[in-house]
């Protein structure tokens, strides 16, 4: 199946950069599934290689596997010169030279960290250790966890004030932010939230204002950091993933990456948080970063398994480079390289030809429900990606294949089973020859299961969304 791009999709091959975009710098994607790290050159948004962490899913999956599992974080030191690479399946941060893509060590952390920030004065590195209840700080120089800061439970990411004298911590379990004295290591206040499910924070260059996500309801928090007070909440659509500020001639902005509709929506700093401009970029964008120079934005398609650049003078897509599959975080590192290096030094190549397929599932009838199934191919299996929401919450749903193509739909190939939490949302995911099955290609005399249904369990009726 073809990949289609979104109507109002403007690519262009190849660009005029602006004037610091160097083949000296590099954007980086963090790749979930296919356990990579992508590595671009923006000057003509070319993808150079990869760094190699692990196998794609479901290779991952033996007693006997030893690489890295669900590469999902990213972060930078501030002389540009290392890379650190967090994977929450296998609680590793892995630190990576990015002049020659080396690996320079591997740290093993608590239950499922989630994002690593470099100290301004690139000493430690602190990681989010999400399915836990602190912070893990790691020597730089030793490689070695010094000490754990804790915090209140499932730190999402950290943001340093310019100066490194505070830290500012989001996070996934708790409504809350928290305020951390990094001179003591404390947290010296808590900030309270709209919600507890905040996966991302970035500061403004000025460090006046700290912008964090809020994923579940669909939010933008933004904290003023002389107050300590919360100065604006945002209501920016369902699944706000990422957010990166970034002063331009047109002004002081932030750009918001909303998963649920598939734009990046623009929005102005200065007070009342006027939206500015909404970008149709693809499936599911998720990590966002700007150029050294801001001239662009550089958006990963989770669900597309590209990165698209976007012009923050025009607010449009210039380009789109293919990457591993799942991108999560996106980093732009200025000077990453020196001049002259060779420009897939270290890297490698673990891509898949084939795209990921994006459905849309909706009601058969209207209703406020709505979701997705990603399918990606991953050799002889495939590994079919479910979002759903607007359910009916703290339910049982099953989703099906089936051959019908109007009521009743009778449930022919069981995919998998999921709950929604309070909010009647749900994430789920299931492993199978899922393309051959609907194809027909594995069933007598090729009848064909191409449509996805899904039903509350407990009921025989009509199901809750379909397949196009």
């Amino acid at each position: 199946m073809k990949f289609p791009l979104l109507p109002g999709l403007l690519l262009i091959s190849s660009v005029a950069a602006a004037q610091a975009v160097s083949h000296r710098d590099r954007v980086y994607t963090a790749d979930q599934i296919s356990n990579t790290v992508s590595v671009i050159d923006p000057m003509d948004n070319k993808l150079l290689g990869q760094i190699i962490l692990g196998k794609p899913q479901p290779d991952l999956l033996s007693a006997l596997y030893k690489g890295q599992a669900l590469v999902h974080g990213l972060g930078a030191s501030s002389d540009h010169k290392l890379l650190a690479v967090v994977s929450v399946g296998s609680n590793n941060v892995t630190f990576i030279e990015t002049a020659t893509n080396a690996i320079r060590g591997s740290v093993y952390v608590g239950r499922a960290p989630h994002e690593a920030t470099f100290r301004p004065d690139g000493k430690e590195a602190w990681i989010t250790v999400r399915g836990e209840d602190y912070l893990s700080v790691i020597d730089v120089a030793t490689m070695r966890e010094t000490r754990r800061v804790p915090v209140p439970n499932g730190p999402g990411q950290i943001a340093f004030s310019p100066d490194g004298k505070r830290a500012f911590v989001c996070s996934s379990f708790s409504p809350e932010l928290a305020v951390v004295d990094v001179a003591t290591y404390k947290v010296i206040k808590k900030v309270p939230v709209v919600s507890p499910f905040s996966p991302n924070i970035f500061p403004t260059k000025d460090g006046q204002q700290i912008w964090f996500t809020h994923k579940d309801v669909g939010k933008v928090s933004v904290l003023d950091t002389k107050t300590l007070t919360i100065s604006g909440v945002l209501t920016t659509g369902p699944v706000t993933n990422h957010v990166a500020t970034v002063d331009v001639a047109a002004g002081k902005l932030a750009y918001v990456t909303v998963g649920g509709e598939d734009v990046v929506k623009v929005y102005s700093r200065a007070p009342g948080f006027q939206q500015l401009a909404t970008i149709p970029v693809g499936a599911n964008p998720h990590g966002i970063w700007p150029s050294g120079d801001g001239s662009r934005m550089y958006v990963g398609l989770e669900n597309g398994d590209s990165a698209v650049a976007v012009s923050t003078a025009s607010n449009r897509v210039l380009a789109k480079i293919k990457v591993g599959q799942a991108p999560m975080a996106l980093m732009y590192v200025p000077n990453a390289v020196p001049a002259g290096a060779a420009a897939a030094t270290g890297l490698g190549q673990q891509l898949v030809d084939q795209p990921a397929v994006v459905r849309t599932l909706k009601p058969p009838t209207a209703g406020p429900a709505t979701g997705t199934m990603t399918l990606r191919s991953e050799g002889l299996v495939d590994l079919a990606t479910f979002a759903l929401r607007g359910l009916t919450p703290n339910t049982d749903y099953d989703i099906f294949l089936t051959s019908g193509t109007k009521a009743p739909y009778a449930r022919d190939y069981a995919l998998t089973t999921v709950r929604t939490d309070a909010k009647g949302g749900a994430m789920g995911q299931a492993l199978g020859p899922v393309q051959r099955i609907a194809g027909g290609e594995l069933n007598p005399a090729g009848k064909k299961f191409s449509r996805v249904i899904v039903a509350p369990k407990a009921a025989d009726g009509e199901p809750a969304l379909l397949s196009e």
